[in-house]
């Protein structure tokens, strides 16, 4: 269990590299995702009779919509007053993939537990890459990036990319279901061991 606390309180680099830009696409991104994962298991936890932890996950859910609501006007404002910049940074930031920080979470044994959780998280629910298409449908709606104008030739590049982005996404994960992998069965330390399917 020290392994596993140890690594979810290691900050790794999500690849924004010092830059505000980078970092506030980066947040609102990443706490839409957890405000959706925890409101996933919240709904997961009441349905199987868990209301207790329903109804943390559900509070842990709307603290990270305030964040969510925060670094999202952040954006917006930067699109206002630098849209170039700003939608350069958007693309510049899907290209890298936006990486959950429990990406390099390890609990001491599994060296691949990240993937088995996100297997586990992705066919139940939790999390999906349909989240993942959807979240970011959302901020080019919000942030109005098909509509932005006066960018540069590579600024307009970009907004291409970005805007394109979601249905690529989608069509990936469609091709991805069509061949899932026979599954397998892995133990989770953090459950005492219980074995769950990947």
């Amino acid at each position: 269990m020290g392994n596993l606390i140890t690594s979810c309180t290691y900050s790794p680099d999500p690849k924004t590299e010092n830059n505000p830009y980078l970092g506030f696409i980066y947040t609102s991104f990443q706490e839409r995702a957890t405000f959706i994962s925890h409101g996933n298991t919240a709904r997961l936890a009441k349905e199987r009779g868990d209301l207790k932890l329903a109804q943390i996950c559900g509070f842990i859910a709307s603290d990270e919509k305030h964040h969510e609501t925060a670094y999202t006007k952040i954006v917006e404002k930067l699109f206002e007053i630098d849209p170039d910049r700003t939608v350069l940074a958007l693309a510049d930031m899907m290209k890298k993939k936006i990486s959950m920080p429990a990406h390099l979470i390890f609990d001491g044994r599994d060296d691949n537990l990240f993937e088995h959780y996100s297997s586990v998280a992705q066919r139940i629910g939790v999390y999906t890459a349909k989240d993942y298409a959807d979240i970011l449908e959302f901020l080019v709606a919000r942030w109005n990036v098909e509509k932005l104008t006066g960018l540069s030739g590579e600024g307009c590049s970009a907004q291409d990319f970005v805007c394109g982005l979601p249905a690529r996404i989608r069509r990936l994960e469609e091709r991805a279901q069509a061949r899932v992998k026979q599954t397998s069965i892995v133990p989770f330390s953090w459950i005492f061991y219980r074995k769950l399917i990947v």
